[in-house]
């Protein structure tokens, strides 16, 4: 079986994220860019299965600038067999996004999709549940906890109520949440034996991909800075507060 990992260039989540003096995006140049966190933990989890016996391939991909090579080069180095870079100076939106990856669905035909539930720049959480349903399978979201037994995977989902867990024959799309596993330490040999696997460039044009509509950002702005805040006395006293504010 073989294993497909959507992967997304995202700026480092310990990086402090500055609007740009102009309103117009979020600061880029210079600023340390990884591999989306969720996207990370899925790759983890496609990696432990293959090493578990139960999978062949571990193919890693993306959508996005040539930068966005650099970030499939430490998906390869995590030890990814090959990677796939669909290359677009233009922002891609879910919808278009999951269209793409469906045309490597089609291209690849893997057992699993294996993503982040979301990207931490945008927090969308769309791509995966769009890709199930354009490519009409079923789709396991969230996951804590992933087990593969012949066709049908059993994940343990993270919910609002708590634990929830489900059966989905494969192929299927599955999300990772934040508390699937740790994803691995890369070393400088695994770097350096990365730079000799292959990766293979394709355009949307080339994979016939429809661009959707989406939408449009006009400005961007950073967030009011916080007041000072003070210590109350009592638990009466910050009730009492909160009335005041409106707030109960």
């Amino acid at each position: 079986m073989k294993i497909l990992v959507p992967i997304k260039r995202v700026v480092d989540y310990n990086v402090r994220v500055r609007v740009k003096s102009d309103g117009s995006g979020v600061e880029t140049e210079g600023v340390k860019m990884s591999i989306n966190p969720f996207d990370e933990i899925a790759l983890e989890e496609a990696l432990r299965i293959k090493e578990a016996g139960k999978a062949d391939e571990v193919v890693v991909c993306t959508i996005g600038g040539k930068d966005a090579q650099q970030q499939l080069r430490t998906g390869l180095a995590m030890g990814a067999d090959r990677a796939l870079h669909v290359v677009t100076e233009d922002a891609v939106q879910p919808l278009t996004a999951a269209r793409a990856l469906l045309k490597l669905v089609e291209k690849e035909e893997p057992g699993i999709v294996f993503l982040g539930k979301q990207a931490i720049d945008d927090d969308n959480n769309q791509t995966g549940q769009m890709l199930a349903a354009l490519w009409d399978r079923p789709q396991a979201t969230f996951a804590s906890k992933v087990e593969l037994e012949g066709e049908t995977a059993t994940v343990t989902r993270e919910v609002d109520a708590g634990l929830e867990t489900i059966e989905v024959d494969l192929p299927a799309v599955l999300t990772s949440d934040l508390r699937l596993n740790e994803p691995r330490f890369v070393k400088l040999p695994d770097i350096m034996k990365a730079k000799r696997k292959p990766l293979e460039e394709l355009t949307l044009d080339d994979l016939g991909v429809e661009r959707g509509a989406g939408f449009e950002l006009t400005a961007f702005e950073p967030p009011p800075k916080r007041s000072g805040g003070r210590v109350l006395e009592s638990a009466r006293e910050l009730v009492d507060e909160l009335k005041n504010k409106g707030l109960l």
